[in-house]
């Protein structure tokens, strides 16, 4: 299988799933189920990135796609509360079950257990999909360069500000600095190609000058993210030199018996 159809596979499977979503529940039911989670004033995960002295979003997921199951039976009751009290500064909840062994419901527990942010993490290429983020408690919603073209970017960010959520951009190479548009909160790299999956921490030290000339030429401020690949707090000191404000980790946590423990332990020595 080529790199590029890797990705096709998981979107394809991601339309499927989302037109059955549709089918069992309409947009009109959802809204009226969720009407009360609407009135909640969303937590800014810029904010809380912007302002924090660690910057780390601790990621709760069960399997990778690349290295399978990492924690098969951890359960969010367990590990985000341990988050938020370890001191992360935003959660975020993979809800993928195909691939990655997450759901939507494990981002409704969340929301009802911890106050700090929530960042759905999934491969959003519907509307639909953000109105279920906004419902099930979430406070940003990821949509990634590379399954989308700049035009679905533009429109998918700008209803997600529309329901009060914000977005973190996910590239992965420079040519996608074009997605960047206004409705743009975060501005992440994706150190894991999603084509192969190789994971390789240079890639953020090699598109950071690039997204901040972006920046300056277009006037948007994207706060800066590195994602995936940094199992070291050396790593992160170097990130945050180098501009980045935000850094989420998953498997180096999920990976462990403890994750919530793993997670206060690496704040323990970077802070």
């Amino acid at each position: 299988m080529s790199t590029k159809d890797i990705l096709q596979d998981i979107v394809t499977n991601k339309r499927i799933e989302v037109e059955r979503q549709k089918e069992a529940v309409s947009l009109q039911n959802l809204l009226s189920f969720g009407s009360d989670r609407l009135n909640r004033e969303p937590v800014s995960m810029r904010n809380a990135l912007a302002t924090s002295p660690s910057g780390v979003i601790a990621e709760f997921k069960r399997k990778s796609h690349s290295k399978g199951w990492l924690h098969p039976k951890a359960k969010v009751e367990e590990v985000v509360p341990l988050y938020a009290t370890g001191g992360a500064s935003v959660c975020s909840i993979l809800t993928d079950g195909e691939f990655f062994g997450g759901s939507l419901g494990d981002l409704q527990r969340a929301r009802k257990l911890v106050q700090m942010p929530l960042l759905r993490k999934d491969f959003i290429i519907d509307p639909y999909q953000l109105y279920q983020t906004r419902v099930m408690g979430a406070d940003a919603v990821l949509l990634i360069a590379a399954c989308l073209s700049p035009e679905e970017c533009r429109k998918l960010a700008a209803i997600a500000h529309s329901l009060n959520l914000e977005t973190l951009l996910e590239i992965h190479s420079e040519a996608e600095l074009e997605y960047l548009n206004p409705h743009i909160d975060m501005l992440g790299v994706n150190n894991r190609n999603l084509g192969t999956f190789y994971t390789n921490i240079e890639n953020s030290f090699r598109l950071i000058e690039k997204m901040k000339e972006t920046a300056e030429t277009t006037g948007y401020y994207p706060l800066m993210i590195s994602e995936s690949g940094i199992s070291n707090t050396h790593t992160v000191k170097e990130l945050r030199s180098s501009g980045f404000r935000g850094f989420l980790i998953g498997e180096n946590f999920m990976k462990t018996e403890n994750p919530g423990d793993s997670l206060a332990r690496f704040i323990g020595e970077l802070v």
